[in-house]
């Protein structure tokens, strides 16, 4: 298991694959793209039988580059980092800061690959992998990428906390090209784990990310914001547009409202919406005064009745509870 340590020495963990996943991955992706070169060379020669050797020759590298050296960078680029072997063994070729990759990242992954999984047999991405602490091959470090589980056990998967609805949007207008995905990753990292960590240490490490995220952005954190929210919303806001750029503007858009924060900077259970009506919000109504020897029982249960605590709702209480509160308390 490869770990990321903060300054606090808190070890938050990632899930990169293992060597004998990876290798039956790119077995089973080298036995389709061999076995489409093959149909493809005995179509060209036929095809070319007429054509003389070096014309014969150009035709043979070309298909050479484009079935067993195109095709897989095609195949990564179009399904975001799953190619048919990845797929079959639950993995998938993420950036280091665990966003999808894109074109770039697939050619140089697929153009290191011709040297080291090709022209070796394996060997130089078997070395590197076994050499590397989150198991890299060359073509994932020059890359910048990494190859990660995407199918886990379950109930082990980590979620980042979505952040209140009423930063939903707020941060639309910043600028996230000079993030480096290093950072991206650490907010990421600590949004999952920052329900483990100790109060003290979680508030003094979403206050340094957050100076951070806002230095790099050019914009300070608005104020009287938490910095576990702030650092919640701007995922959001990258993760939102990361989603637009993948499958386009018609994208559905990421709900905010997920959530509940409770002090510390912990989110947690959400609220379970219920179909019968708040006693809070139902409106105060003054029942007459009736004896209650002759009152009908359809007047104990009416809109004024007490609440489950024992208080009658009041409009005291609903004004309280349109008021977006935090939930956040610093640490003393």
């Amino acid at each position: 298991m490869s770990e990321l340590v903060t300054g606090e020495a808190v070890a938050l963990e990632l899930r990169p694959a293992r060597l004998p996943s990876r290798a039956l991955a790119v077995v089973l992706d080298l036995a389709v793209a061999v076995a489409a070169y093959v149909v493809v060379t005995l179509a060209l020669v036929v095809a070319t039988a007429s054509l003389d050797e070096a014309a014969r020759v150009a035709v043979s590298i070309a298909t050479f580059l484009l079935v067993l050296v195109g095709g897989p960078i095609a195949v990564e680029t179009l399904s975001h980092g799953r190619s048919l072997g990845k797929l079959a063994c639950g993995l998938r070729v993420v950036r280091d800061d665990g966003g999808p990759i894109r074109f770039r990242h697939a050619l140089v992954r697929g153009a290191i690959g011709v040297v080291e999984i090709l022209m070796t047999f394996g060997v130089v991405a078997c070395i590197a992998s076994l050499v590397s602490a989150r198991g890299r091959r060359l073509g994932d470090v020059f890359a910048g990428t990494l190859v990660v589980r995407e199918r886990v056990a379950s109930g082990q998967a980590a979620f980042a906390p979505p952040p209140p609805p009423w930063l939903a949007g707020r941060f639309s207008a910043l600028d996230l090209s000079a993030v480096p995905d290093g950072l991206w990753l650490a907010v990421r990292q600590y949004l999952t784990r920052m329900g483990q960590l100790d109060p003290q240490v979680g508030w003094g490490m979403a206050q340094r990310l957050a100076d951070d995220l806002a230095a790099r952005t050019g914009a300070p954190v608005p104020p009287e914001t938490p910095p576990a929210m702030y650092l919640a919303a701007v995922l959001q806001e990258r993760q939102a547009r990361e989603a637009r750029r993948a499958f386009g503007s018609g994208a559905p858009a990421a709900q905010t409202g997920g959530a509940v924060w409770a002090p510390g900077g912990v989110p947690a259970a959400p609220a379970v919406p219920s179909s019968e009506p708040s006693p809070a919000a139902a409106p105060a109504i003054t029942m007459p005064s009736v004896s209650t020897s002759a009152a009908p029982a359809s007047a104990v249960s009416g809109p004024s009745a007490p609440s489950a605590s024992g208080s009658p709702a009041s409009a005291g209480d609903a004004s309280r509870a349109e008021r977006p509160a935090t939930g956040f308390v610093p640490p003393a």
